[in-house]
């Protein structure tokens, strides 16, 4: 243990809380040294990451990583929630007894780590100086050194945010062994990784991976999971959300929406566009952050949010100058950038993957796919193969992204005006409804899906529901989880409005989208923000509020006549259908608040009564 003493005292770790962590944990994994790192250990790290073939040069100072081929994405089925009151289990939090977990993870991680470095890597995941700063201190420990990197890159890393809590013994304890990744049994019966969350002990134990959500455990297991609970016991809201605000250039005024799009829904997307080119004189967009945010009510009865990341995890495949202008610009030369699993180029050092162009680039010498596999020396029957991973990765700081909110760092957060869920659905859900009421607000982000794909769920146009979009990141019950929406909603005085968009409708004839997305969505979310300051009165339906084709901003908009009439309708006969899954889906749920139940009555009679 003296030179783990030896270590602490040289980065000036002083906590004696976390002294003791990481010594417990030394001895358990049996790693051969320990290092404590902060943010401006960056380029040494990057440079022995280099030297040691963990990550591949790529031009203008940026890197690229290759994960295992089996572990490329997150496992929801060995990720579980584990407490010491059975009555966390929810439908979807894979609950386990927490002394069951703890002891099989030692069994697992028992010397794991020997000839490995120990990197000790403390964190805080809000900014300095916020209300919930007391939740988002958290230390770190792996034996990964890429992981290290992405940390740095994804959440404000040093000893400082340690050694000057509070509450000395208040930090999250997050342990990441990587395991021997080609013997694990990934996907098998014998699948021997575990990702868990204990989260009453504040304590994240992950075992089996070296990547993304697995491995970097300020972003998901603390930042969602584990914060979802420490909210549901301490008065706020964790969310799977992106976070942008509006600004009116012409009134100085900035509008703040979050939002929760289930995967392949147009999040991040959203999170980071710009006004159409008609619109840009009036309306800037301003980023906060594409894919989390903790909320809470404030001391004025508004409602608060904040981003608790420092970077972007974003996802490769089909980001490109139409999609995202404004992520291409995140991961220039310069920017420090990590790519993972796109395709790379040994001789040029360039990457790419699936969207980034039209085309693959012609001239195949170098490139080598995602597996490391030499792309020229496909066979015919191999020669269409993805270059690039589907979930592969670019990983950048917040301060990258151009237009970054000037408020992104206020430890005091922004009020939200909106609150906005979305799904890709190919019909039933118009361009945007919107609604005042907090209980059909909480229900419909209950009743949040995506659509099914036939081949995989063999139900073509059903639902995947994936409620508030935090179906992976469910800490608790979903009854009690509408409860605490409901409670902390209730606590403000200034309600945000709610609304379901939908960029995604498309032609039952020929398949085409409805709307122009990307850019163009920017029109949704003005009319939303005048409705909500009773600017527009919008058409009545039974599933919300419409716009009305005079109170959209059309200037420049290129769509035809008839399909905007149909994105600005509700189909009543096909929404009768997605009542009754609806009630299926939330029947489903133990504890279901009454106020819930009586806004999906409300809702199904409302459409029994217009289709009537």
């Amino acid at each position: 243990m003296a030179d783990v003493d030896a270590a602490l005292d040289a980065a000036g770790l002083t906590n004696p809380h976390v002294r003791e962590y990481v010594k417990y944990w030394a001895g358990i994994t049996g790693a051969e040294r320990v290092e404590v790192v902060g943010a401006d250990d960056d380029a040494r790290l990057v440079q022995e990451a280099l030297d040691a073939g963990e990550l591949q040069p790529v031009t203008g100072g940026r890197t690229y990583s290759r994960s295992y081929i089996k572990d490329t994405a997150r496992a929801e089925e060995r990720t579980i929630v584990a407490t010491s009151d059975e009555s966390d289990k929810g439908l979807y939090n894979n609950w386990q007894p927490s002394d069951q977990a703890k002891e099989n993870y030692l069994s697992l991680v028992q010397g794991a780590s020997e000839g490995k470095t120990m990197y000790v890597v403390p964190y805080l995941m809000a900014p300095q100086g916020s209300p919930l700063e007391k939740f988002a201190a958290g230390v770190e420990i792996t034996d990964a050194r890429t992981v290290v990197l992405h940390m740095i890159r994804m959440a404000r890393v040093g000893v400082n945010y340690i050694n000057e809590l509070a509450e000395p013994d208040h930090f999250v304890r997050a342990v990441h062994v990587t395991g021997d990744l080609p013997n694990l049994g990934q996907g098998t019966p014998d699948d021997k990784r575990y990702f868990y969350t204990i989260a009453d002990e504040r304590t994240i134990l992950h075992f089996g991976s070296s990547y993304g959500g697995n491995a970097l455990l300020g972003k998901i297991a603390h930042g969602l999971r584990l914060a979802s609970y420490d909210g549901w016991k301490n008065g706020f809201l964790v969310e799977q959300f992106l976070l942008l605000g509006v600004k009116d250039k012409q009134t100085g005024e900035v509008h703040n929406i979050v939002g929760g799009f289930p995967s392949a829904s147009g999040k991040t997307n959203l999170s980071m566009t710009l006004a159409p080119d008609t619109l840009g004189d009036r309306y800037e967009i301003e980023f906060y952050g594409d894919d989390i945010a903790w909320l809470w009510p404030g001391e004025d009865g508004r409602l608060y949010a904040f981003n608790p990341e420092f970077g972007v995890f974003g996802v490769a495949r089909d980001t490109n100058e139409k999609s995202n202008p404004t992520a291409i610009d995140a991961i220039q030369p310069g920017t420090g950038t990590i790519f993972t699993n796109v395709a790379y180029n040994e001789k040029t050092q360039e990457v790419w993957w699936e969207g980034k162009t039209k085309e693959h680039p012609t001239d195949l010498d170098g490139w080598l796919d995602w597996k490391g596999e030499r792309i020229a020396d496909r066979s015919p029957e191999t020669a269409d193969e993805a270059w690039a991973h589907p979930n592969s990765r670019f990983t950048t700081t917040m301060a990258n992204v151009p237009n970054l909110a000037e408020g992104y760092a206020n430890p005091a957060g922004v009020p939200v005006d909106a609150i906005i869920f979305g799904g890709r659905t190919r019909d039933r859900e118009p361009l945007i409804r919107s609604f005042t009421d907090v209980a059909e607000g909480v229900y419909d982000g209950l009743t949040l899906g995506a659509e099914a794909t036939f081949a995989a769920d063999g139900l073509e146009g059903v639902l995947r529901y994936d409620p508030m979009s935090m179906r992976p990141f469910m800490s608790y019950g979903e009854g009690d989880y509408a409860q605490h929406w409901l409670d902390v909603l209730g606590k403000t005085t200034e309600k945000p409005i709610f609304a379901h968009v939908n960029w995604f409708q498309r032609d039952p004839e020929d398949g085409h989208f409805l709307w122009p997305g990307f850019r163009e969505n920017v029109r949704a979310l003005v009319w939303l923000i005048e409705s909500k300051n009773g600017l527009v009165k919008g058409n009545p339906t039974p599933v919300g509020m419409i716009p009305t084709k005079d109170e959209l901003l059309l200037e420049g908009l290129e769509i035809e006549p008839g399909d905007l009439d149909t994105l600005l309708t509700i189909d009543i006969e096909r929404w009768k259908q997605e009542i009754g899954y609806r009630e299926e889906h939330l029947k489903q749920f133990v504890g279901l608040p009454e106020e819930i139940w009586e806004a999906h009555r409300r809702v199904a009679a409302d459409i029994d009564a217009a289709g009537s």
